[in-house]
């Protein structure tokens, strides 16, 4: 069902891309701000990893360390058949984990150190296993793909907003002002699909990992520690990368969900104790 939801969402995100190109007059403009865009997230897939894990000054735990963290990624990944991810720690706090790599071969996973102070054994295992199911679901390139679009929407509708103010806009299609209200809705629906692709990627990953682990009340558990924890010790979090972590610190309520990446922790909890049960 996420997986179906994700493709809906994906091709809106595209429709809408297309019919603002044709908008403005013609696939030149949409084209030229679509290589800006894919350039763009090109090199953000390709080096995201190293960037985001240095930004949070993240330092690696090997084999050799005997680390309880990389112990318990070891035995996920083979239990899930995916290659052996690098594995890091984070010097904060605020109990958090994220992701990050271009390819399950080329992942990395990282938790706070609140974290694992923080959770036990099952508990750390159902948020590494969601972690993991990020990875084996290709979530990164898949927001990758995301981004560039929601990019170049973006970046088109800023030269539709150029073309109506010198009086540009096809008079059938409502002329200069209705060229303008297009350009100002367009980013903002684009943005609001792209945050509804992140929340839909979480609930699949918050179930890919409860199969993982093998533990669903293991990761709602955590879940629930997470969020009120992080409400003790906020994580001093880039908006940029936020989306990234098993839990946004950004949170909000009514049409403020509509604008977060990660759905809200009730409901995830909620889901995740129905698949306990045998429900889901």
């Amino acid at each position: 069902m996420n997986t179906l939801k994700t493709m809906f969402l994906l091709t809106l995100l595209t429709i809408l891309l297309i019919f603002l190109g044709r908008a403005i007059g013609g696939p030149n403009g949409m084209i030229i701000a679509f290589i800006i865009a894919l350039a763009m997230n090109f090199g953000s897939y390709w080096f995201s990893d190293k960037i985001v894990l240095k930004l949070y000054k993240a330092k690696e735990v090997t084999q050799q360390d005997n680390h309880p963290l990389y112990e318990v990624v070891r035995d996920l990944a083979t239990r899930a058949r995916l290659p052996m991810p690098r594995v890091y720690v984070i010097p904060s706090e605020s109990p958090n984990a994220f992701a990050t790599g271009r390819n399950p071969k080329h992942a990395a996973v990282a938790a706070t150190q609140g974290l694992l102070r923080m959770l036990n054994r099952e508990e750390l295992e159902g948020v590494m296993a969601h972690e993991l199911s990020h990875v084996n679901n290709r979530d990164i390139l898949l927001g990758s793909i995301v981004a560039t679009i929601a990019g170049t929407i973006s970046m088109v509708s800023m030269m539709a907003r150029w073309t109506a103010f010198f009086g540009g806009g096809d008079d059938e299609e409502g002329g200069g002002l209705g060229l303008l209200i297009m350009a100002i809705i367009a980013p903002i629906a684009a943005m609001m699909i792209q945050f509804a692709i992140s929340r839909s990627r979480e609930y699949a990953a918050d179930e890919g990992g409860a199969r993982i682990s093998h533990k669903p009340h293991g990761l709602a558990n955590a879940l629930r520690k997470i969020h009120n924890g992080a409400q003790r010790i906020p994580m001093n979090a880039q908006p940029a990368t936020a989306h990234m972590f098993i839990l946004n610190p950004l949170r909000g309520k009514g049409l403020v969900n509509l604008f977060m990446t990660h759905p809200p922790v009730e409901e995830r909890i909620k889901r995740l104790e129905a698949m306990a049960r045998g429900v889901r």
